[in-house]
C-alpha cells in the first residue's frame, strides 16, 4: 500500500462552515493573516485548508477565546480573485481532495499552519435506483435556476455534473441542506460515500424534497 500524501506547513483557514471535494467556496477576505496567506497562495497556485471551526469566531476579536476546529478538512484551490479596494479580496475557491491534520500550530500574527496527511478519495459508486430521486431533485434544482436566469457562476455546483456519482450527488446535498455545521462535518468525513448518500436521502424525505 503507497504512503499517504503529506503537506507540511499547510495554511488553515478556519471558517463556521464545510467545505467538501468538489465544491465552491466564495469568500470576502480583510483579516491581515488571511490577505497576506491567499495573496501567497494566488501567486503560488498553491492551495490551502478549510476546516470547519468548533469554538471560537470566524474573525478574531478582542478577549475572543482561542480558536479550535475539526481535525479533518479539504484542499481549496483559489480560482478567481478580485481585490476592489485595498485589504479586501473576493474570491472563488474550489474544494479539493480531504485531509487529516498530523499537527497544528499558531503563528505569531495568528494564522494557523499545520502538517497535514491527505485523505483517500472518495471511490467511484454509481447512483443505485432507489436513490436515484435524490439525483434527480438535484438536476431539478439546477435546472429551475438556470431557468431564472442564474449564470454558471451563480449556480451552487460547478461543472462538470456527476449525477451518477454517489459521493458527488451527496456533497452538493450537503452543502445545500441547512444542517448543523457538526452534521456536515461527519458526513464529510464519512469513508463510504454510498452511505453519505443513503444518509443525505433520508434528510431530502423528511423534508420532502426528494421521495
Amino acid at each position: 500500500m503507497a504512503a499517504a500524501l503529506t503537506l507540511q506547513s499547510l495554511p488553515l483557514f478556519p471558517l463556521g462552515t464545510v467545505l467538501y471535494p468538489g465544491g465552491l467556496l466564495p469568500l470576502r477576505v480583510f483579516e491581515v493573516r488571511y490577505l497576506d496567506m491567499i495573496g501567497r497562495c494566488h501567486r503560488a497556485g498553491a492551495p490551502f485548508g478549510v476546516v470547519a471551526l468548533t469554538q471560537g469566531q470566524e474573525v478574531r476579536k478582542p478577549g475572543a477565546g482561542p480558536e479550535a476546529f475539526a481535525q479533518v478538512g479539504t484542499l481549496a484551490t483559489i480560482a478567481s480573485l478580485e481585490q476592489p479596494q485595498a485589504g479586501l479580496m473576493m474570491i472563488r475557491a474550489h474544494g479539493g481532495q480531504r485531509f487529516r491534520i498530523q499537527s497544528s500550530d499558531q503563528l505569531k500574527h495568528g494564522l494557523w499552519v499545520a502538517d497535514v496527511e491527505q485523505v483517500e478519495p472518495d471511490h467511484a459508486v454509481p447512483v443505485p435506483e432507489d436513490l436515484r430521486p435524490t439525483a434527480q431533485a438535484l438536476a431539478n434544482l439546477v435546472q429551475s435556476l438556470r431557468e431564472k436566469g442564474a449564470s454558471d457562476e451563480q449556480l451552487p455546483v460547478a461543472e462538470p455534473m456527476k449525477l451518477d456519482d454517489c459521493g458527488w450527488v451527496a456533497n452538493r446535498w450537503c452543502e445545500l441542506l441547512p444542517m448543523p455545521v457538526a452534521l456536515k462535518q461527519r458526513l464529510m468525513e464519512l469513508d463510504n460515500p454510498l452511505v453519505r448518500l443513503e444518509l443525505v436521502a433520508d434528510v431530502l424525505h423528511r423534508t420532502g424534497i426528494a421521495s
